[in-house]
């Protein structure tokens, strides 16, 4: 052949393989899309009071879920599997230390994947995740913070939070925390975390081990503490309720947490945030 004609006719194939890569990039990704399935968490946070038990409802929808799982993450911690349950049989399964453990169970029924916690421990304090998958999808709900308290835990300590905040797009804003402690003077590793409709629970920023901005009153054994998260530039993605937790002397102390409104309806304030203990691992 002619060169003329052989590069013609490497052009031509060229058009073809990328003509036939672009029709299955195409379809493929359009098989991933139209995947219909979803998995929801009807509730945000529980408290709850040590040896009670209670019941995380997860909930999902589409023809194509095959397997169902549990996940638990410790605020700080990685998230560790909990059950794994294949839809199409029923069958459900613990792994690890949940495994043989019969204090967590599964309740399962049409659309529905419960997880059954009983004679609940302070180590039962954490995040729970519902997740599907299918194929190489996995697909988390919202999570449910579960708050374990013990009443006989002779603590005295308390948080306040700034009030529930109504701001403009564009505008600033500084969340408070502020911590009052008894007889602890260890170092504190301060954790904000944001909670919304729109995106699951999740740690947004660690202040570390510090108290240097911790002071005591003379003559008392009280020891407070500020923190601030400074927010700049806010948009309707900022908008949500926001958690200060602050970890000392193997406890967290856990606010109520502070809402923020960007350019809507206010809100009820609630200046002072009741605080829960809870014992880390």
């Amino acid at each position: 052949l002619c060169s003329s004609c052989t590069s013609h006719l490497y052009m031509a194939m060229c058009h073809v393989i990328i003509m036939c890569i672009c029709f299955f990039s195409h379809f493929s990704s359009g098989q991933v899309t139209n995947q219909k399935f979803s998995v929801h968490q009807d509730t945000r946070f529980v408290s709850a009071n040590v040896g009670e038990s209670l019941t995380l409802r997860c909930f999902y929808e589409g023809d194509d879920v095959t397997r169902l799982y549990w996940y638990k993450q410790i605020l700080g911690q990685k998230p560790r599997l909990i059950s794994t349950l294949y839809v199409f049989n029923r069958k459900g399964s613990f792994h690890d230390e949940f495994k043989n453990n019969p204090r967590f169970t599964l309740d399962i029924g049409k659309s529905k994947n419960n997880l059954k916690i009983t004679d609940l421990h302070i180590s039962d304090s954490a995040t729970y995740y519902c997740a599907t998958r299918l194929s190489l999808i996995i697909e988390f709900a919202e999570g449910t913070i579960v708050n374990v308290k013990d009443s006989d835990l002779n603590i005295q300590a308390w948080v306040h939070q700034s009030e529930s905040e109504t701001i403009q797009s564009g505008g600033s804003v500084t969340l408070n925390c502020t911590v009052h402690t008894g007889t602890c003077d260890g170092e504190h590793s301060v954790y904000w975390f944001k909670s919304s409709e729109e995106s699951h629970p999740g740690l947004i920023y660690t202040h570390g081990d510090r108290n240097d901005q911790c002071e005591r009153k003379h003559n008392t054994q009280t020891q407070t503490c500020v923190y601030n998260l400074p927010m700049k530039n806010l948009s309707l993605s900022h908008a949500g309720t926001y958690y200060c937790a602050v970890a000392s002397c193997g406890h967290i102390l856990f606010g109520n947490g502070t809402k923020l409104d960007i350019g809507g309806s206010s809100f009820p304030s609630t200046a002072e945030a009741e605080v829960n203990l809870i014992c880390l691992d």
